[in-house]
């Protein structure tokens, strides 16, 4: 059964990413139950930090993909599953009123990644395994999940990252600015990191948070017409192409149409 779990102890939160069988991959109903965990967190004033993990040893593979043929069928379907589950998921993180830190361990790919991007500090293992090979499944990586993988390393790695579709290690995440520390005991670190913050000044340490986004380059948000071509993908041969050799477990034959 997949759900996102969410416990207390005093002035931290722990957010669980639970798919058991799916390498904790995302469905529908994990990404709105994130987004309600997080404004539930938000609210609550009594926190001071969370953690955001993932269960059985792995991080998050990514979104479900055995729900696009039904979730994003079409152009319409598509935009709304990206513009409003997904992209208002890694918002409510993003704009965690408290800092939140990813613990990684195994795999942190596609939206798996885009939730670590999310959260302000990521702690991984030196087994982790990260990247966004949706090339392989015939589409591109949606506006608003591409800002945070963009704010965090810059054109020229999220370029490397999104054409070569490359799944790397821990080592080259870090080199890439995707990490910050490489830890063999990666909840206990967390943990640890939890706790400094946790004796901080609360007002302080969200108010870090508030400056540091403000102060950080914002694009202009797209146009009407450059968020439809953003999804024109979902009506090509080559998107039905990479879903379909994805769920047959067969190389797909992409040819641009």
């Amino acid at each position: 059964m997949s759900e996102i779990r969410c416990s207390i102890a005093g002035t931290i939160a722990t957010v669980s990413l639970s798919n058991p069988g799916k390498l904790n991959a995302l469905d529908v109903s994990m990404w709105q139950e994130l987004r309600s965990t997080f404004n539930a967190l938000s609210a609550n004033t009594d926190l001071r930090c969370v953690i955001v993990q993932g269960e059985g040893g792995n991080f998050a593979a990514g979104a479900d993909i055995e729900e696009f043929v039904t979730v994003r069928s079409n152009m319409v379907d598509g935009m709304r599953y990206h513009t409003e589950t997904i992209a208002q998921a890694l918002h409510a993180i993003a704009n965690c009123l408290h800092p939140t830190i990813a613990a990684i361990e195994g795999v942190c790919v596609g939206g798996g990644l885009e939730i670590a991007c999310a959260c302000d500090i990521r702690i991984a293992s030196p087994s982790s395994r990260f990247g966004i090979p949706i090339n392989r499944l015939g589409f591109p990586l949606a506006p608003g999940e591409l800002q945070g993988l963009l704010d965090l390393v810059g054109k020229a790695a999220a370029l490397e990252i999104l054409l070569e579709g490359r799944v790397f290690d821990a080592a080259e995440a870090r080199d890439k600015g995707l990490i910050q520390r490489i830890v063999e005991n990666v909840p206990d670190e967390a943990q640890q990191s939890a706790g400094r913050i946790s004796r901080g000044a609360p007002l302080a340490a969200r108010m870090n948070k508030q400056l540091v986004n403000r102060l950080s380059f914002a694009a202009e948000p797209l146009t009407e017409q450059e968020l439809k071509q953003a999804f024109a993908f979902l009506e090509s041969q080559d998107y039905r192409e990479g879903v379909s050799s994805f769920l047959k477990k067969t190389p797909p034959n992409f040819t641009g149409q």
